[in-house]
């Protein structure tokens, strides 16, 4: 195999501009960048169905909405400053508005500014899972823009980056297809909009329901669908790259699964769909930094070992007080920081061109350590910042009568399940009446 996957993950234009035209990595990339794209739809539902129901429009809203607003801000900004040369903290705008990217090369470089996207747009989108049933939706809009220009671009740059301007690229950090990028990222920039919102006006007192289980379910699935675009996309290229991260993204979540179905069945008696559901999610989660460089029993190995953390956080998490309401970080959190360890234990060099702790290469887990912290600590700061900005411009969170009502009602003047004089018509009545 032996194709390194280093060499060819996070490609800047230069490299993508380079060769004769591909027709099969075209053509590739193009159903990858569909599958990544039709990931974000695919969360709306999963986060929908487990909300009340009076909060799955907006729910599913916050996840539509970055296809619109991160998608324009990636193309006029952020993949320049992603993929610029820069330095090593950030790239710079020398592709801004697209200037300079066109149609030649082995891929399209355009090509590459849409494949991008989805991963950017998506991964503001996850972030919402912590925050439903309690943010406005302006602000959200706000926050998510700044966030993907601001924190995205600038950690895609650190471990996607140019060679010799990226620096967890050139520190030797091993992130197949975003494991710090987009699942760690955005799991600490949801934890930390729990605590500047705070929870909920019912947590601690209220269960908050899942209203429709098949929703969850039909988003788990269309999400592991999407996800072998978005890891096997990752090795840019129709090769042997692409069907190894292929194959493990159809290997680990399955390990997820049997192992959480088994923790559940041992503590509960029981197994669950909603369980179920996010059990395949963190093992997609798990073998995305990984799903080039293991092979495939390192692949369910992995899978199996990213069950036990996720699963015991997801069990202790109320216990801290912390209203992470989709649990974000313990599916995307603590399953991204799993995935990226042993990404540095199971990495292998007769797979994915780099060795592991498992073949003598300590280093490698120790750099994959250090990435981690990086990421968290760019997202912890920067996601602060931007909260409190927009805090300022705007209330962050609705008030404790129109949670009670429903975001839905609030801030969108619908509701999904509409029964005789439903919530925006007695919310309207009242306005009208002077009580709103």
């Amino acid at each position: 195999m032996k194709k390194t996957a280093v060499a060819i993950v996070g490609m800047a234009p230069a490299a993508l501009a380079a060769g004769e035209a591909d027709a099969g990595t075209t053509a590739w990339m193009l159903v990858s960048t569909a599958l990544v794209l039709l990931m974000t739809p695919a969360l709306a539902f999963f986060y929908g169905g487990l909300v009340r129901q009076k909060n799955v429009l907006n729910t599913m809203m916050m996840s539509f909405s970055a296809l619109g607003v991160v998608t324009l801000l990636w193309a006029f900004v952020g993949y320049s400053i992603a993929y610029g040369t820069g330095n090593a903290f950030i790239g710079d705008l020398s592709m801004a508005f697209m200037r300079g990217i066109g149609l030649d090369g082995a891929m399209p470089a355009l090509l590459d500014v849409a494949f991008q996207g989805t991963f950017a747009v998506i991964t503001a989108a996850l972030i919402s899972g912590s925050l439903v049933g309690r943010m406005r939706f302006a602000p959200w809009l706000l926050f998510i823009a700044l966030w993907s220009v601001f924190d995205y671009a600038v950690l895609a740059h650190w471990v996607w980056g140019p060679e010799g301007s990226a620096l967890l690229k050139d520190l030797g950090a091993l992130d197949f297809a975003g494991g710090t990028v987009v699942h760690i990222n955005a799991a600490v920039a949801g934890v930390v909009g729990v605590m500047v919102l705070g929870p909920r006006k019912d947590f601690g007192r209220l269960a908050f329901l899942p209203h429709n289980i098949p929703f969850v379910l039909l988003g788990a699935g269309l999400l592991w669908f999407g996800w072998f675009g978005f890891n096997g996309g990752s090795a840019y290229a129709a090769d042997a790259s692409a069907a190894l991260a292929f194959t493990n993204t159809f290997l680990a979540p399955a390990a997820t699964l049997v192992v959480w179905t088994l923790l559940e069945l041992a503590s509960h008696g029981r197994a669950t769909a909603v369980g179920a559901a996010t059990a395949a999610v963190v093992g997609l989660v798990a073998i995305t930094p990984a799903a080039g460089f293991v092979g495939p029993m390192g692949a369910i190995w992995l899978g199996a070992l990213a069950a036990f953390p996720s699963y015991y956080f997801i069990l202790w998490r109320p216990k801290l007080g912390l209203d992470d309401a989709l649990d974000v970080f313990g599916a995307h959190g603590i399953g991204g920081i799993t995935g990226a360890i042993l990404t540095g234990v199971f990495a292998s060099e007769a797979w994915g061109g780099t060795a592991g702790l498992l073949e003598g290469n300590a280093a490698q887990l120790w750099i994959q350590i250090e990435a981690v912290l990086a990421a968290v600590a760019l997202s912890a700061v920067v996601s602060l910042v931007l909260y409190k900005f927009v805090g300022a411009l705007m209330p962050l969170r609705a008030g404790a009568r129109e949670e009670a009502v429903g975001i839905d009602a609030v801030c969108h003047g619908e509701e999904a399940y509409p029964v005789a004089e439903g919530a925006v018509l007695v919310l309207d009545g009242e306005r009208a009446g002077g009580v709103a």
